[in-house]
């Protein structure tokens, strides 16, 4: 499977899921799919699939926490948990719940509440070069996460203490929850924000394309510089029909028009398989 179609593979994960479930949150996940599919599958994260603990991994922390779906489906085909588990996802008695925990095999932090991953990524990234290793430490941030003013407290350690093994990437689609960023709280140029606080910072002009996105995360950075990408995404991208509507931040498809949106877009017309999964969740 190549990775652009490994990222409609996890769209399609991840409305499995919510349907399932008949919750969640799938356009988070859909405006950062080519981002994770490019840290896990194009040679940038360094992990063992036997071992998801493993000493010498690097380590990545999904800030954006309601973009877990993606990664829980992530997790489940590299071999951390089971893809029936997965279908659990917020369901009772489940595990797996709406945000990222660390009760699931591969998740290093709790980011239910947002703001908070970079700082917890800066400490990762501090610790290894006091320890004198040599993993990276990779942050993926909502843009509207960015309104927190512990995220720019953590950018002025990142650059203060020269955490040049540390890569944040800024999932730049101008929304957040059922708002655009600009109307809640104006962010301007994430680029110039980043080099404000002395990061070393790319920019992918489309963060929904896999190749370009693979291209940047490849990038060394400047010596003793963190490094930051800034990724213009699209939220809800894949299925038109959601793409940046804010509504879709927490809705699943419940009606015949919208099933047949995601049909259409992600699984060639068939409807099959989302509508036994409302059958089964009493849709």
């Amino acid at each position: 499977m190549n990775l652009k179609d490994r990222a409609t593979w996890v769209r399609q994960k991840t409305v499995e899921m919510c349907v399932a479930a008949g919750c969640g949150h799938i356009a988070p996940v859909y405006s950062c799919a080519e981002i994770l599919v490019a840290l896990y599958y194009s040679g940038v994260l360094c992990y063992s699939k036997d071992d998801p603990e493993w000493e010498g991994r690097d380590r990545f922390i999904l800030s954006k926490g309601q973009a877990v779906a993606g990664l829980n489906a992530i997790m489940a085909d590299i071999g951390y948990l089971t893809m029936e588990e997965c279908m659990t996802h917020c369901q009772d008695g489940s595990r797996l719940g709406g945000h990222a925990e660390t009760n699931i095999p591969g998740v290093m932090c709790y980011t239910g509440s947002l703001g908070h991953g970079l700082s917890i990524g800066c400490g990762m990234a501090k610790a290894a070069k006091m320890q004198g290793k040599d993993w990276k430490v990779y942050v993926l941030l909502g843009d509207g996460e960015c309104q927190e003013g512990s995220v720019w407290e953590a950018a002025l350690f990142a650059a203060h203490h020269k955490l040049d093994n540390l890569v944040v990437i800024v999932d730049r689609n101008g929304q957040q929850a059922i708002d655009f960023t600009e109307d809640a709280l104006a962010m301007g140029s994430m680029r110039d924000k980043f080099q404000a606080f002395g990061f070393d910072v790319a920019v992918a002009e489309c963060g929904n394309d896999v190749d370009e996105i693979s291209e940047r995360l490849s990038w060394t950075p400047a010596e003793g510089k963190p490094h930051c990408i800034v990724a213009h995404t699209v939220k809800g991208k894949g299925v038109p029909e959601i793409e940046g509507v804010p509504v879709w931040h927490y809705r699943v498809p419940v009606t015949d028009e919208e099933i047949k949106w995601f049909a259409d877009a992600l699984y060639g017309g068939d409807e099959s398989v989302l509508r036994a999964l409302m059958a089964e969740c009493g849709g």
